[in-house]
């Protein structure tokens, strides 16, 4: 599931970002930092000799691969351009380069050139679609009562209680169908390509960006680790 939000800082120089991320993956690698933090610096403080190494090499890798898979994932996107941050990398789309947003089993941008991008921060939740479709079917088998009610019945045969489930499917109506919250996002991500796919300011080169920041600690704990193995 994700949710907009506005980061406190707009980098963007003329339009600010709608920002996407996953609040479950945050909250999970909050928790999965926290663990591997907790038992790192323990091995640190109360280990001694190899077992302090060991606990320092696992440290410097599994921090920034935690880091990269959970909370660093993003999507923003303004008027001009589509920011897609990946674990290990960032990508750049200006709306002009963007043929199509895709949507299956995983949420892709697929770009003019054939390139693919896949969105780590809008995952898909096929248990969320499910329930959105049981939804919408409720919301039809509501409004289909309500309709046969008043035909067959009449006023005098509402005592059914079809007037009060009324309300869920006017509320569906008004909303549109029942939606998925990664899919609304993508819907969201559709119409503003759709809007400014032809504007001057969304055009330009897509550039990729990969995160060394991130992997160059993580290869350095993986080589640190792997030595300390090798050599016992």
């Amino acid at each position: 599931m994700t949710t907009p939000e506005h980061p406190s800082s707009a980098p963007v120089p003329s339009t600010r970002d709608r920002v996407y991320r996953s609040p479950f993956g945050i909250v999970g690698g909050v928790m999965l930092l926290g663990i591997v933090l907790w038992l790192g610096i323990d091995a640190l403080v109360q280990g001694s000799g190899r077992t302090q190494w060991l606990a320092l090499a696992s440290l410097i890798l599994l921090v920034p691969v935690v880091v990269a898979f959970t909370l660093r994932p993003a999507v923003f996107a303004n008027e001009e351009r589509l920011r897609i941050r990946n674990p290990l990398r960032v990508i750049v789309l200006p709306w002009g380069q963007v043929a199509s947003l895709r949507s299956g089993y995983s949420n892709e941008v697929v770009a003019k050139g054939g390139a693919r991008f896949q969105l780590w921060a809008v995952p898909v939740s096929l248990r969320a679609r499910k329930k959105a479709a049981r939804r919408q079917a409720r919301a039809e088998a509501e409004r289909s009562g309500r309709g046969r009610g008043r035909g067959g019945r009449g006023a005098g045969g509402g005592g059914l209680g079809f007037g009060g489930l009324g309300s869920v499917g006017g509320s569906v109506d008004a909303d549109g169908p029942a939606r998925a919250e990664t899919d609304k996002v993508m819907d969201d991500l559709r119409a503003l390509m759709e809007a400014r796919e032809k504007a001057e300011s969304a055009q330009g080169d897509v550039t990729v960006r990969w995160a060394y920041e991130l992997i160059g600690p993580a290869v350095a704990g993986a080589v640190l680790l792997v030595v300390l193995l090798v050599v016992g």
